[in-house]
């Protein structure tokens, strides 16, 4: 394995640099003589190949046939990703657009996964993955009871992650729509920011209807907590089969991933507990199989709150900068939007 450390001039950054968004954008192996004419750079096509010799036994590139030019290796996309690439940002017409398609969708959790998920496909032409946030504990955002028949209700519970849980009660004795509201607005002012034990303590004393609400949202609120996995919403494998991928295996191995969610949960695990983008090529040596696969991914949602993580996955000829960018402002949409979830 090369050394990531290693230091390279400034020529060999810039012709390492040149090399890695050529081929990721033409998907064809690297000559000298294309690189000095379509740069022009100011030195000769021989001493472009002697330092793209270097660049070789140092595990940057390789030449994939005797007469063929250089392409990047994992170590050299690597090196591209942290000390090379430049910072972008999503234009304003493709934030505007974004903003508007987010505006349109109805204010539930689950639309805004799949849109998501969606836009994340659609903008970097890669499979996206996005799981639903997660919080440590569910906290009770507002519940509503409606009269459905004189003895029938529904109890409608909204927690602040953004969890919406419906159920029916058969009361005991018949209660009014009007007082069926007045015990949500009690409840909820009483319950409102709340775990489980905070309403079990409170519950305690109550009886009756006020009794067997506080039940079902104990015990339904207990088995949100007992979740260990949080939805994942995945979309862009077909943009997949339109990329020149090196082998077909590694189309294979994202829908596995994607579908067994080991590898998933454990990335997802590592951006959760970090700040930024974070962008893992070839496994990084811990996951043999994103031999090949680039994945990006970001942590999103409230701190010390609700939290998910969004991202991209794809061959490592992936456009970085531009995949960088929009996981990057999908990330602070996503932000914003949980934040109004757990807005009072």
């Amino acid at each position: 394995m090369p050394e990531r450390t290693m230091n390279l001039t400034e020529r060999q950054q810039h012709i390492l640099r040149l090399i890695v968004s050529d081929y990721i954008q033409q998907g064809e192996p690297i000559g000298s003589k294309r690189l000095v004419e379509q740069h022009r750079l100011p030195v000769s096509p021989a001493t472009v190949r002697n330092e793209m010799a270097v660049l070789e036994e140092a595990g940057y590139l390789m030449q994939p046939h005797t007469s063929a030019g250089r392409v990047p290796t994992e170590e050299g996309y690597r090196y591209f990703v942290e000390k090379l690439m430049g910072e972008t940002t999503l234009s304003p017409a493709e934030q505007l657009m974004i903003q508007h398609q987010f505006h349109q969708a109805r204010l539930e959790l689950d639309q805004w996964m799949r849109l998501s998920a969606a836009v994340l496909a659609h903008t970097t032409h890669s499979a996206s993955l996005v799981t639903a946030p997660k919080v440590s504990r569910c906290e009770l955002k507002h519940l509503e009871l409606i009269s459905i028949h004189d003895h029938v209700a529904l109890l409608i519970l909204v927690l602040k992650e953004g969890t919406i849980k419906q159920q029916i009660l058969n009361l005991e004795t018949p209660h009014t729509q009007d007082e069926l509201r007045t015990l949500s607005h009690r409840l909820t002012d009483l319950w409102a920011g709340c775990g489980v034990n905070a309403i079990r303590a409170t519950a305690a004393t109550m009886t009756g209807l006020p009794a067997q609400v506080a039940a079902v949202v104990i015990e339904t609120m207990q088995r949100l907590n007992a979740r260990q996995l949080t939805d994942l919403y995945h979309d862009g494998l077909l943009h997949l089969l339109e990329t020149e991928l090196p082998q077909g295996e590694v189309l294979e191995r994202i829908i596995r991933i994607l579908e067994e969610r080991t590898i998933v949960d454990q990335l997802v695990g590592q951006v959760l507990n970090r700040q930024g983008v974070q962008i893992i090529i070839g496994g990084e040596g811990r996951w043999e199989d994103l031999s090949q696969i680039s994945v990006i991914l970001s942590r999103y949602g409230v701190e010390d709150g609700a939290s998910g993580a969004l991202g991209v996955v794809g061959p490592l000829r992936m456009p970085y900068e531009r995949a960088v960018s929009i996981v990057q402002y999908m990330s602070g949409l996503m932000s914003r939007l949980i934040g109004e979830l757990y807005s009072p």
